[in-house]
């Protein structure tokens, strides 16, 4: 990434945009300390996040990725992973969030259905629900989407469309989406092309003056 300068507001949904590899995910993953910047620096309330813990930073960020990691255990231990100590009860009220539930219960075994490795059993749709049901229960101030919706059938998305708009009240959410669907409900937008932030603004106004995000948009961004 390049010359990238931008403020995030709390409590305030912002969406990135722009062509494969052109930063958006590593935007994302500098935050998530996946690794650090060389130069300049990420604060978070005005510290720079290499001098908070990494597990104190992460414990305050929710992270629902494209392809989700499940374990071959059981759904209620696959939700259970972001917030350990939960009470089952918050660990069904989390489901429900999620739209997860009614699928859950109808398996046999319900809560308790192995998933198998990577979660071969379930459905695309399925491991999303999954992941936006860790989410829920882990509550996080800080709440990254990436891609959290690609790949998904018309009723899947629609579920998890759902389920997104109640999950990121009150939070401060990053989206990585390639779906218009998704990138609606951000309050600001930031258009990233070649590494370079070159649009930070609303729908309405980047239409007007981004010609990338004009583009992208005019293919059903």
């Amino acid at each position: 990434m390049q010359n990238v300068s931008c403020q995030l507001n709390p409590g305030k949904v912002h969406a990135l945009v722009g062509p494969s590899g052109a930063g958006k995910s590593t935007f994302a993953n500098l935050i998530l300390r996946l690794y650090d910047v060389k130069k300049g620096s990420i604060t978070l309330d005005g510290k720079d996040i290499r001098e908070i813990k990494l597990d104190s930073l992460r414990r305050n960020i929710a992270l629902v990725p494209q392809d989700p990691v499940l374990f071959n255990d059981t759904i209620f231990n696959n939700i259970l992973l972001s917030y350990p100590n939960a009470k089952k009860k918050a660990v069904y009220e989390a489901a429900r969030k999620a739209y997860a539930h009614p699928f859950i219960e109808s398996f046999e075994q319900g809560y308790e259905t192995i998933v198998g490795n990577r979660g071969t059993r379930l459905s695309g749709g399925q491991k999303q629900r999954i992941a936006l049901a860790r989410a829920f229960l882990k509550n996080a101030p800080i709440l990254i989407l990436d891609e959290a919706t690609s790949s998904l059938d018309s009723e899947s998305e629609n579920k998890i469309q759902e389920a997104l708009e109640i999950l990121v009240q009150g939070k401060t959410v990053i989206i990585i989406a390639h779906r218009f669907s998704t990138i609606q409900m951000a309050d600001r937008i930031l258009v990233f092309d070649q590494g370079r932030l070159i649009g930070n603004d609303s729908h309405n106004i980047l239409l007007e003056t981004n010609d990338l995000y004009a583009k992208l948009y005019s293919r059903r961004y």
